[in-house]
């Protein structure tokens, strides 16, 4: 009976191990896909809950688009008779993509990260959070900006650039201990920005 409760015990409580992250040094895309979403976690666990809408509305688009071709494909008449509502269906669905990429280039930008303003905050906005990794270049750009510029609460933009090669193996691995210090220290700085303003 003692060797079943012991048996339990050791498997109702397994060593794990967080797996470590891993990157391709020689694909860029691959590095900052890690880094990005690190500092999306770092960033939500201090208390900023991610803000969805805009994704939402950029997948809604894309739904729409997707329906207007599924229309264009199979509608019942063929070509030539259906020639009014081909055009139609290719004017409707460059309107929408018009629209996408309108919402791309001014709102997302390099954004990886929306959130809304910490819970029981009164005094905050919610954040952008930015990223550059330009391609054959090691040097990361991170920028925390308020969500809304033009409120009372909004805190100045603060940045960061430092060399990936600081937070990486050379296998590759993400040291997370001194990255997470390095985002939360701009965290840090951005929430400092708000008092010196007052």
């Amino acid at each position: 009976m003692a060797a079943n409760t012991t048996t339990t015990t050791k498997s109702n409580t397994p060593d794990k191990k967080p797996t470590p992250k891993k990157a391709n040094l020689l694909d860029h895309h691959s590095i900052k896909h890690i880094l990005d979403e690190s500092v999306s976690e770092i960033v939500t666990g201090r208390g900023y809950s991610e803000d969805v809408r805009l994704s939402n509305i950029r997948l809604f688009i894309g739904l729409i688009i997707i329906v207007i071709a599924l229309f264009a494909q199979f509608y019942k008449k063929k070509f030539p008779e259906n020639k009014n509502f081909l055009v139609g269906c290719i004017n409707t669905y460059v309107v929408f993509n018009a629209i996408l990429q309108l919402i791309i280039y001014t709102k997302e930008k390099n954004a990886i990260l929306f959130t809304y303003p910490p819970v029981g905050s009164f005094n905050s906005t919610g954040l952008i959070v930015s990223s550059k990794l330009p391609r054959f270049s090691d040097m990361y750009t991170l920028n925390i900006a308020s969500a809304d510029p033009k409120s009372i609460s909004a805190r100045p933009t603060v940045e960061f650039t430092k060399s990936v090669t600081q937070w990486f193996t050379k296998e590759g691995v993400l040291v997370e201990g001194i990255f997470w210090k390095d985002v939360e220290g701009l965290i840090n700085d951005y929430a400092k920005e708000h008092k010196k303003g007052k």
